[in-house]
This record gives C-alpha cells, structure tokens and sequence, in this order.
C-alpha cells in the first residue's frame, strides 16, 4: 500500500544517509495527518484501510483544494477527488501530473503507488441513467485494487436481462446494485447470490420517488437477506465497502 511504501521510503533513506534523523522525523511526524489549516490530510488511511484519502469536491474553494494537491503530490500519496467538475480537475492538474478524470464518475485520481491486489466486483446498475453513481463505485473499487466487471440496463422492468448475466455476476465477492424509481432491484439480486450485495438507491425517478428516498426505504425493507444499503447516490461509499469485502 502506497503509505507503507511512503515509510519505506523513509526509513531507506534515513539508512542510506541521504537524510538524517531531524529530517525523518520532521516526515514521520506528517505521517498520521498534515494540518493545513482548514484541511487535515490522514495519511494513515491507506494503512487502516487500504486506499488513501477521498477528498468530496462540492463546497471546497480553489485555495483549499490548491493546498490539498501540493500536498498529495509532495506525500506521493494516492488520493481520489470525488463529485469533481473538468474545471476543478484542470486546476489540480497544474500541481499532480499524473491525476486522470473520468467523466463518467466525476472522479480524479491520482495514484503514485500500485494498490493492494483484491477480488472481483460486479457492480449492476438498474437503468443507464442509473450509471453515473454506478461508475462511481466501480471506479472507486477498481482504484482500490479490485478487479471490476460492469454490467448496466438489467433493471427489474425487464428482469429478464439479468439472469444470463448470472454466472458472471456470481463469481464476485461483493455485489454493487445501483437502482433509483421503486429500487427494487437489490433485493432480487441478493435472492439469487451468495455474495453480500450493497445496495446504492439514486435520485433517479419521478416525483413520487422524492429524490431518491422511495428507493433507499425500499432497500432498507429488503425481502432478501445479505443487503445493506448506503446512502442516496453514494456511489464512493459503495465501491469502498465493496473493496473492503473484497479484500477479505
């Protein structure tokens, strides 16, 4: 993991003498958080939990994400900026080189250090519009290390999509289900698996969906058993404990 390798780093060249103890100490001690004010960076998520820090994009100011970036690329440290814009992701260019954007799952990331190999991970979304959250879980799980296969438009109006699907889908240790409407989606995955599926409502759907609320009560009131749900449109979440899972 990229923060063990940030130590190993350290304690080398402290014993090859390119840096002496004040100087590795002045690093170590940057390795639990970095306080930069009104941002604090844990680097030791990576050791805990096995990827570096999420940084949510919305509400943040150019200064504070300028700030957060300096500091990923002085650490060397992998990182995702989620729910981030092309303009906000053009910004952090000018101090990470090697940040890539996905459009599709309005992520940057930036990784310095090859992840923990994982499992495999199938993330289901109900309807294309149901993608975008669901890109964002897969891209997450795939940044963790895991190996991800995407399988989208099998939603439970034409449940028949699903089942050649089925053999795939079943060789995952952990399942991703991302539906909006009535969300019922999970819970007829979850009756024909073994593995644990994580259920992702979105805000998908008509007025009487309420922003995605009908679905999320329909997840958490699950028939099938193994669902556990996340909140509306938390793709990071779902794609995180996917991995989590995933590494077990």
């Amino acid at each position: 993991m990229e923060m063990q390798n940030s130590l190993r780093r350290i304690l080398e060249l402290l014993k090859n003498g390119k840096i002496d103890v004040d100087t590795a100490m002045e690093n170590l001690s940057l390795l639990p958080y970095e306080d930069l004010g009104d941002v604090k960076l844990d680097w030791h998520r990576s050791i805990r939990r096995g990827i570096g820090e999420i940084i949510y994009t919305p509400g943040k100011s150019d200064e504070q994400l300028i700030k957060i970036a300096q500091s990923i690329a002085r650490n060397r440290s992998n990182a995702i900026f989620s729910r981030i814009s092309m303009d906000k992701h053009e910004l952090l260019k000018d101090y990470i080189s090697n940040i890539e954007y996905r459009k599709d799952s309005r992520l940057s990331l930036c990784r310095f250090e090859p992840p923990q190999k994982r499992g495999e991970v199938a993330v289901i979304a109900a309807g294309s519009s149901d993608k975008p959250v669901a890109e964002e879980a897969a891209d997450v799980a795939e940044f963790a290390g895991c190996q991800v296969k995407r399988f989208c438009d099998v939603g439970v109006a034409g449940i028949h999509r699903l089942f050649p699907l089925l053999p795939d889908i079943r060789k995952s240790r952990a399942i991703v289900v991302v539906a909006g409407m009535e969300g019922a989606l999970p819970s007829v995955v979850a009756g024909l698996v073994s593995s644990i599926v994580i259920a992702v409502p979105t805000s998908v759907g008509y007025g009487a969906s309420f922003g995605g609320l009908a679905a999320l009560l329909s997840m958490l009131n699950a028939c099938s058993g193994g669902v556990v749900v996340v909140n509306i449109d938390n793709g990071v979440g779902a794609g995180l404990a996917a991995a989590l899972v995933a590494s077990k």
